[in-house]
């Protein structure tokens, strides 16, 4: 998956324009695009939207944060409907994905479902104290698929006053981005790179978007659907890359005891080898 929309669990107007359009998720929002007064009626919203025919984006749901005293009565509605995951805004640590992957095994078993396996993505990087539990999540379980880094909560948990200028992300909120990344590859899940929040501004999206793949991200959430071409574009890899990796993952099949070949030329290893099957895992769904 390269692209996550986030459509706002209260809109049914925003849901039917996001499922038609190309993102390959979408993340139904019970958290920030939701107002106090309109959570029960979003919860009901979203599970109904989950309830439909599934259109061709898989769909994950925002629950509220752990200490909001909210997140058993989102997946309380969401859950019986079957999402294929679930978003847990300002996760702390690995022990935070355990309380969920906890409950989601209760409710899993309560909806007659148990092993159907809801994964979970955490959003790792929106208080000052998340930072510091980025090297965790190597134990955090296999529900666990990605993690994902946020740059506006975190301005506010440290108090800054703005986390970017001229399209380039200031120091701390390069430090959280780049620590989300290592932790992700460390406990071998997808990095997912920030929302882009400067609506109309692509010619900046397009560069974040190919800075972000380059240097390891998986994919891209996105907060407007005229974003989804642009990240969908920079995430999917192109004739060349498949070509080379294709070359990579076959020589490495008939040679499968050999830990180095030579191909072109050049020393190619097991790292390599990983680097192409990754791309290869990352086409687009056919």
């Amino acid at each position: 998956m390269r692209s996550f929309l986030f459509v706002p669990g209260d809109s049914a107007r925003k849901f039917e324009r996001g499922s038609a359009g190309d993102a390959d998720a979408l993340i139904l929002d019970l958290e920030d695009s939701v107002s106090p007064d309109r959570k029960e009626a979003a919860r009901a919203l979203t599970a109904g939207m989950l309830g439909g025919a599934r259109p061709a984006p898989r769909l994950w749901v925002r629950v509220n944060a752990l200490d909001t005293g909210l997140t058993l009565a989102d997946l309380a509605a969401v859950m019986p409907a079957g999402p294929d995951g679930i978003v847990l805004p300002k996760c702390a640590s690995a022990a935070d994905v355990a309380t969920l992957s906890n409950w989601l095994d209760a409710f899993e078993a309560a909806s007659g479902r148990s092993g159907a396996g809801t994964r979970i993505m955490a959003i790792a990087t929106e208080t000052a104290g998340s930072i510091f539990g980025l090297g965790s999540y190597r134990d955090a379980g296999p529900r666990l698929w990605g993690l994902m880094w946020g740059a506006e909560d975190l301005s506010a948990s440290l108090g800054a006053t703005e986390n970017r200028r001229d399209g380039a992300f200031h120091s701390p909120f390069r430090l959280a981005r780049d620590l989300c990344l290592m932790g992700a590859a460390a406990a071998g899940i997808v990095a997912v790179d920030t929302v882009f929040t400067d609506i109309d501004n692509l010619a900046d999206l397009e560069a974040e978007s190919v800075a972000a793949r380059r240097d390891g991200f998986g994919a891209k959430a996105v907060i407007h659907p005229k974003h989804v071409a642009v990240v969908n574009r920079a995430f999917t890899p192109d004739e060349a890359e498949v070509a080379w990796a294709h070359r990579i993952v076959e020589a490495f099949a008939g040679a499968a005891e050999v830990g180095v070949i030579r191909i072109d030329g050049k020393m190619i290893d097991k790292p390599h080898l990983r680097a192409a099957e990754r791309i290869l895992a990352g086409l687009p769904r056919q």
